[in-house]
């Protein structure tokens, strides 16, 4: 028998954050295929590091911050791997939706993805998956008004690109 505390309550509450995560993923990649290997490579490093994990502590905001610090770790490396031209790729195939709240949806989250990084992320994490404005300030490591005032910048540049008037 060993000393050491089992994980499997932490590890049962990791399962329960991965749609979660998938959603945060897809605020930072825009793609699924790319946000899907992002959660994987987060569930990983998360897993493999369970013990460093304190408990007590929020556990979506310690797997958020690995996932946002994995993400730009690999914009780095990108970077720095170039190898052609970003537009090679062939245009993709789509289909026109037929209902409105559809088309406005699809703006709208056009309209999210062009966002800058840094209100993108800010919007998605308070907005569409509720998280605080504290744990948010702690993911990306800024203060509170830092992250109320990427709100308000972020929700007045969709508007201003939707066409919308603030009331």
């Amino acid at each position: 028998m060993s000393s050491k505390p089992s994980n499997e309550p932490v590890t049962t509450e990791v399962i329960t954050l991965i749609p979660a995560l998938r959603a945060f993923a897809w605020s930072l990649c825009r793609e699924t295929t790319e946000a899907d290997d992002l959660v994987q490579e987060t569930l990983l490093k998360a897993l493999s590091n369970i013990e460093k994990f304190q408990p007590g502590t929020q556990l979506r905001a310690w797997l958020f911050t690995i996932m946002r610090n994995t993400f730009y770790t690999r914009i780095k490396v990108a970077a720095r791997e170039k190898t052609g031209a970003a537009d090679c790729v062939a245009d993709a195939i789509s289909v026109a939706p037929t209902q409105e709240w559809s088309l406005r949806g699809g703006e709208l989250m056009e309209a999210v993805a062009r966002l800058p990084a840094h209100y993108r992320e800010t919007l998605i994490l308070v907005v569409m998956l509720g998280e605080s404005y504290e744990r948010t300030a702690e993911i990306c490591g800024c203060r509170i008004g830092t992250v109320k005032s990427r709100i308000n910048r972020a929700r007045s540049m969709l508007m201003a690109e939707l066409g919308e008037t603030v009331h």
